[in-house]
């Protein structure tokens, strides 16, 4: 059942922060920051160095259990190219795991734990592949490849496909995004650059507002 429920916690909280970093330190920053602006659903890159003690100590801090508390939030891990690194990232306390392409044991490794698994795809073949596998989610990626019409493109042969578009996607058009059948967005450069260039981070928080915003703006127009 705790798997059922972090796929609907992760569709709720519709924004999935993508962070990456030089260090586990910042990446940690990273994420208190986007977690202070309301995203509550966030992705540790395993190309940040150290990133197993990064998520270790979010998920020591942050807890999924209760979405009303101050300290809720749902530590994933990203960049996950096998299986060997997804159980890894979970034993380090990330509850759900993301990846760049469509490996099936990694699936396999993810649905034998019951931790929600979002393969990267990138074409029907892929995504029914990773829907016989088990995905409950799948993410579009790279999503800037793609405008948001590909969604429908998608569903016509497989409308029960969910689809979370990662790569691409700003303020400007998550609104289309979600309109077009998007379950979620992920958020990665456009959330931290201004931080990485200045070193303030609080700059993170301001714009995880925004995109909360954003995001609640458009599913009240569905």
């Amino acid at each position: 059942m705790k798997k059922i429920k972090l796929v609907q916690q992760i569709v709720d909280g519709g924004v999935v922060a993508v962070l990456r970093a030089d260090s586990a330190e910042n990446v940690v920053r990273m994420a208190e920051q986007a977690i202070a602006g309301g995203i509550k659903i966030i992705e540790i890159t395993m190309t940040v160095p150290f990133a197993l003690q990064a998520i270790e100590t979010l998920a020591k801090r942050y807890s999924s259990s209760d979405p009303s508390a101050e300290n809720y939030a749902v530590i994933g891990s990203g960049t996950v190219l096998d299986p060997e690194t997804a159980r890894a990232t979970i034993l380090a306390g990330a509850e759900f795991v993301v990846a760049p392409c469509l490996n099936p044991e990694t699936i396999t490794l993810c649905n034998r734990y019951r931790v929600p698994v979002m393969p990267g795809v990138m074409t029907i073949q892929e995504i029914q592949t990773a829907l016989e596998l088990g995905a409950d989610v799948v993410k579009l990626f790279p999503g800037n490849l793609y405008s948001p019409s590909m969604i429908k493109a998608i569903k016509g042969p497989l409308p029960q496909a969910n689809v979370m578009p990662t790569g691409g996607v700003s303020l400007d058009n998550l609104g289309e995004w979600i309109k077009a059948g998007a379950v979620a967005v992920g958020i990665g450069s456009d959330l931290t650059n201004e931080a990485v260039k200045t070193g303030d981070y609080s700059t993170i928080a301001a714009k995880a507002a925004q995109y909360i915003a954003a995001y609640q703006e458009s599913k009240q127009k569905q």
